[in-house]
C-alpha cells in the first residue's frame, strides 16, 4: 500500500531529494540544531494565539495529531467538518499525501476557508509550496475549499499589552495561486515517492540546499568523509557578484587559491592573498588617522539585545531588537580604565531604566567608540522614540558614536579572522591573550541572549539567575575591553591599559 507522505516531508523533498530519503529511513541521524528548536518553539507559541484569534467565543475543536495518532486524527477531521466550526490541524490524507491545516473555518452552508500560521514576518517563497501543497490534498480529499490565506507576523503592530494579541497576524490571500499549482503539486508527490521508494540513498552534494530554505538536520552526516578545504571559498567577505557566485557554483570550488583575481573586489583579494599566505594586513598609519580626530578620554558601548516573535512588553513590535544590558568602559589618557554597567533581569520591560541609567553613565562630551554603529544607533533612536522626555540625551549619545568596525575593515586583516570581522574574531587575532572562549557559560551573542531568557522566564532557582546575571555582566564587559584594547592597537596610542575590576 502507497504511504501517505507528509506536507513537511514534501517541503523536505522540495529542498533536497536526500533530505526526504533520510528523514524516512534513517531520521536519527538529524541533529537538530540550537536555533531549530527555538523556532519550532516560536511556531507552537504562535499558533496558540491564532487559535484565540480565530475562535475567540471557543467553540472550534483542536486535533491533537501525537496523541490521537494519525488514523484516529484522520477520521475525527471527518466528524468535525459536519459540525461547521472552526478546526485547527484537521487532517486529509489522499493522491499519497498527508498534511494537517493550522486553520480551517466554516464559509457559508459548505465551503471552507484555510488559513496557513507562520511565524516570519514576511511570505516566504517556500510558504507559498506549503500552501500549494496544503489546499491540492484537501481539495483532493473532498473538502469545498473556498479560498486559502498565509497568516504572518506583521512586524509594524505595536503590542498593547494585558495579553491583547488582536493585529498580531496579517493575512496575504494566495486563494487563486495556490490553486493554480496543481500540476507542480502532483510532480512534487510523485517526485517525493519515488526518492523514498529507492533502496539506495541519493548521491547529492553538500551545497547551498544544505541551508536553503532550511538549514538541514542531516548537514553532519552528509559531510562524513568530506575532505575539507584548507582554506575554503566561504570565508571570501560578501559575495555579491553574480559572477562570482556562477564560478563558484558551477566550478565547485573548495579553496581561495582557486578564485582568479578578475571576480574579487579589492577587499575579497585581501583575504584570499593573506590567508593564503598565512600574511597579517595591517595599515597602521591610516587607522591611526582615521582616529586622529577623536582623543582621549573616551567611551567605549556595548548593547545586549534580545527579540520576540510574539512582544511580551507593551510598546514593543514583533521581532524589534529590545536593549537588556549595556556595559561602559571610560579610557583616561593615562591607560586607567573604569566601567558601568546595566542589566535587568526582572522580567519587566528593562527599556525605561535602561535609558536613564545609559544617559547617565555616558556623560555629555568625550567621544564614544562602538562596534557596529549603525546598530547602536539605531537602537538608541527606537528608545528616543519611546521615551521624548529622554530623547535629547539618547540622540546626543547617537551623535557621539566613533564606528571601530569599518576602520578595522579598511585597515586590517588577519588569517584568524576567516573572512569575517566581527569582534569575536578580531579579538583573538589582535590581542591572542584575550578570548571569549575563556569565558565559559555566556560566550557569545546567542548564549547571551538564551541565558537572559532563561533568567527572567520565572523557572531558574535564585543561584541560577544570580550565576546567569554574573555571567552575561562578564561577556557584556569583554565586548567593551576588547574594544578599548582594538582602539590601543589602531590608534597606535601604546597605553598601558589598566583594565577596571569593577
Amino acid at each position: 500500500m502507497k504511504r501517505n507522505l507528509s506536507k513537511s516531508k514534501l517541503i523536505s523533498y522540495r529542498q533536497c531529494a536526500k533530505r526526504i530519503w533520510l528523514e524516512v529511513h534513517h531520521p536519527e541521524r538529524a541533529k537538530f540544531s540550537a536555533a531549530t528548536e527555538a523556532i519550532f518553539k516560536i511556531g507552537h507559541q504562535v499558533g496558540g494565539i491564532a487559535q484565540a484569534l480565530y475562535d475567540p467565543d471557543g467553540i472550534g475543536a483542536m486535533i491533537d495529531l501525537k496523541a490521537e495518532g494519525v488514523d484516529a486524527a484522520l477520521a475525527r477531521t471527518s466528524t468535525l467538518l459536519k459540525w461547521r466550526r472552526p478546526v485547527f490541524e484537521a487532517g486529509f490524507a489522499s493522491a499519497g499525501a498527508m498534511a494537517f491545516s493550522d486553520v480551517l473555518l466554516p464559509v457559508g452552508s459548505h465551503a471552507w476557508r484555510m488559513v496557513e500560521i507562520k511565524a516570519s514576518g514576511s511570505v516566504k517563497n517556500y510558504q507559498r509550496d506549503d500552501a500549494a501543497i496544503q489546499s491540492f490534498i484537501a481539495r483532493k480529499a473532498g473538502v469545498e475549499l473556498q479560498a486559502v490565506a498565509l497568516a504572518h507576523i506583521d512586524t509594524s503592530w505595536v503590542y498593547p499589552g494585558g495579553g491583547n494579541y488582536r493585529g498580531l497576524l496579517k493575512e496575504v490571500d494566495l486563494t487563486d495561486e495556490a490553486f493554480a499549482r496543481t500540476d507542480e503539486v502532483q510532480e512534487w508527490i510523485a517526485g517525493a515517492h519515488a526518492a523514498v521508494d529507492s533502496n539506495r540513498e541519493p548521491e547529492i552534494a553538500v551545497g547551498k540546499q544544505c541551508h536553503e530554505p532550511f538549514d538541514c538536520a542531516f548537514l553532519g552526516h552528509c559531510e562524513r568523509g568530506t575532505v575539507r578545504a584548507s582554506h575554503p571559498v566561504e570565508w571570501l567577505p560578501r559575495i555579491a557578484s553574480t559572477k562570482l557566485k556562477t564560478f563558484i557554483a558551477d566550478q565547485t570550488v573548495r579553496e581561495l587559491s582557486e578564485v582568479p583575481d578578475h571576480l574579487l573586489n579589492a577587499l575579497q583579494k585581501r583575504v584570499r592573498d593573506c590567508t593564503v599566505a598565512d600574511e597579517i594586513y595591517f595599515d597602521a598609519p591610516g587607522a591611526k588617522s582615521d582616529l586622529a580626530g577623536h582623543a582621549l578620554p573616551g567611551l567605549f558601548l556595548d548593547f545586549e539585545t534580545i527579540s520576540f516573535a510574539v512582544p511580551i512588553w507593551a510598546g514593543t513590535r514583533p521581532f524589534q531588537q529590545i536593549i537588556f544590558q549595556f556595559s561602559v568602559h571610560r579610557l583616561e589618557p593615562s591607560g586607567e580604565a573604569s566601567h558601568r554597567a546595566f542589566l535587568d533581569v526582572t522580567g519587566e520591560d528593562p527599556s525605561r531604566r535602561l535609558a536613564e541609567n545609559l544617559v547617565e553613565s555616558c556623560g555629555e562630551h568625550e567621544p564614544i567608540f562602538v562596534y557596529n554603529a549603525g546598530f547602536e544607533g539605531g537602537r538608541l533612536a527606537e528608545l528616543a522614540g519611546r521615551y521624548p522626555d529622554l530623547a535629547s540625551g539618547l540622540r546626543a549619545i547617537a551623535r557621539r558614536l566613533v564606528d571601530l568596525w569599518p576602520i578595522a575593515v579598511r585597515r586590517y586583516y588577519h588569517p584568524k579572522q576567516q573572512g569575517s570581522w566581527s569582534i569575536k574574531k578580531l579579538l583573538p587575532a589582535l590581542v591572542p591573550a584575550l578570548c571569549y572562549e575563556d569565558l565559559g557559560g555566556v560566550a557569545d551573542g546567542g548564549a547571551a541572549q538564551g541565558a537572559y531568557m532563561e533568567a527572567i522566564q520565572g523557572g531558574a532557582s535564585g543561584e541560577r539567575v544570580s550565576e546567569l546575571r554574573a555571567q552575561l555582566l562578564a561577556y557584556c564587559k569583554l565586548d567593551t575591553w576588547a574594544m578599548v584594547e582594538i582602539w590601543n592597537v589602531f590608534a597606535g596610542a601604546g597605553l598601558n591599559l589598566a583594565k577596571s575590576e569593577n
